[in-house]
């Protein structure tokens, strides 16, 4: 039912998905399903990116904030600013922008709820991902995990044989 209603709506599909029990395995058809979708030419205009990848860094943070967010304007920390001049002088703007902002709001503002029209999106930081390639800006008080570290934990845990006890958890 709900494929079918999702198609009525216009949706190219709805595909049921069982990556949480699967693993990978369990998005294989919704990742097919994607990848026709995206070289599928029929529809009106076809598939697009939001921004061309030659526009500056901050060209692509303010077409996110406006065109997908409905901010009406982005500000940016001193930090932030520093860091979008040192990525570009590396070379790192034609990398795509994926935004860190709270998922309770379009906005960066958790308790601003609903769809918000006309706010300023502010940029408090920007990192960039350079194995991923992508460079993500943190709206507001969004915070990040921690890192992982280069050797796994895995690694000092272990049974001890004679008790059974597990050693290396804390």
């Amino acid at each position: 039912l709900v494929r079918t209603l999702a198609r009525e709506a216009g949706a190219y599909d709805a595909i049921p998905t069982h990556l949480w029990a699967k693993g990978g395995a369990g998005a294989v058809e919704l990742a097919q399903a994607v990848a026709r979708c995206c070289a599928d030419k029929s529809g009106a205009e076809g598939f697009r990116f939001l921004y061309d990848d030659s526009l500056s860094i901050k060209e692509k943070i303010e077409t996110i904030a406006k065109q997908v967010y409905r901010a009406a304007s982005v500000s940016y920390s001193e930090e932030a600013e520093r860091k979008i001049e040192q990525f570009a002088a590396n070379g790192w703007s034609s990398m795509p922008i994926c935004m860190a902002k709270t998922q309770y709001s379009f906005s960066a503002d958790p308790a601003l709820k609903g769809a918000p029209e006309g706010f300023d999106l502010p940029i408090r930081d920007i990192r960039a991902s350079l194995g991923a390639g992508f460079i993500y800006p943190l709206c507001g008080a969004m915070q990040t995990l921690p890192g992982l570290p280069t050797r796994p934990c895995f690694y000092d845990i272990d049974i001890d044989e004679d008790t059974g006890d597990i050693f290396g958890l804390f």
